[in-house]
C-alpha cells in the first residue's frame, strides 16, 4: 500500500505527463489516500484531463477538486457566441438528433436541456461542450426518455461489468430506483471504478448514476 508521500509523488508525475494539463498550476494534497487538486486552470477541458489523470493513479481512494476555471483573455467569449457555437456543435454532433439538446449561458457556465433517448448521448453532449473555448462549467439537465424495468437494468449493468472485470464485479452492488442507478461496494482503483461508471451509463434506461463505491 502506498503512503501518502508516495500518493503525491505518483499523482504529480502524471499530471506531468498528461499533455493537456501545466502541472505547475495545480497543487497536489494527499491525505489518508484522499487526493486534493487545487490551483488556476485556462480552461474546463484542462480541468477536466486534471482530474482524468490524478483518477488513473494507483491507490486513489477519492478526488477532491478545488480546480478552478480563470479563462485567458484571448479565450473569454459572450455568452451569445458560446450559446451560438454550442448549438451548432451539437448539431454537428453524431449520435444526436438536432435541436434534441438546447443551451443556456450565463458568464460562461452551460446549462444542457433537452430529451434524449440514451444516457450516452447527455455523456456525449456534455463532452463536445465542454471542451469549447469559454466555457467554465457546463451541467447536464438533459431528460432520458427511454424506460427499462429496474430488474433488466440491474442485470444489463452486472453483466458488463463481469465482461470487463469479474474479480471486481463480485464485490459491487447495484440498486435502480427510477431510472436512477446506485453503485456501492469496494473496487480496488480508480480505474475499475470508471469501469463500473462507464457500464452503468451505457444500460438502457439509465438517466443518473450515483458512485457510493470505495476504493481501497
Amino acid at each position: 500500500m502506498k503512503t501518502d508521500l508516495q500518493l503525491k509523488h505518483d499523482v504529480e508525475e502524471e499530471l506531468e505527463w498528461e499533455p493537456a494539463v501545466t502541472a505547475s498550476n495545480i497543487g497536489v494534497e494527499v491525505k489518508d489516500g484522499v487526493v486534493t487538486l487545487t490551483g488556476h486552470l485556462a480552461s474546463l477541458g484542462e480541468k477536466l484531463a486534471a482530474e482524468q489523470a490524478a483518477q488513473r493513479v494507483g491507490g486513489v481512494r477519492a478526488l477532491v477538486v478545488g480546480l478552478r476555471v480563470d479563462l485567458p483573455g484571448n479565450d473569454v467569449r459572450t455568452d451569445e457566441d458560446i450559446a451560438h457555437i454550442a448549438r451548432s456543435v451539437l448539431r454537428w454532433t453524431a449520435g444526436l438528433s438536432e435541436d434534441a439538446v438546447q443551451v443556456q449561458v450565463e458568464k460562461g457556465h452551460v446549462v444542457l436541456k433537452g430529451a434524449v433517448e440514451w444516457p450516452w448521448q447527455s455523456q456525449t453532449a456534455m463532452r463536445a461542450v465542454a471542451q469549447l473555448r469559454g466555457v467554465a462549467d457546463v451541467v447536464s439537465q438533459i431528460e432520458v426518455r427511454h424506460k427499462v424495468e429496474p430488474e433488466k437494468i440491474g442485470k444489463d449493468i452486472l453483466a458488463a461489468m463481469r465482461r470487463h472485470a469479474d474479480r471486481e464485479a463480485r464485490h459491487i452492488q447495484v440498486s435502480v430506483h427510477e431510472g436512477t442507478v446506485t453503485l456501492s461496494g469496494k473496487v480496488h482503483s480508480f480505474a475499475e471504478r470508471a469501469v463500473a461508471r462507464g457500464a452503468a451509463w451505457a444500460a438502457p434506461g439509465v438517466r443518473a448514476v450515483v458512485d457510493d463505491l470505495i476504493v481501497e
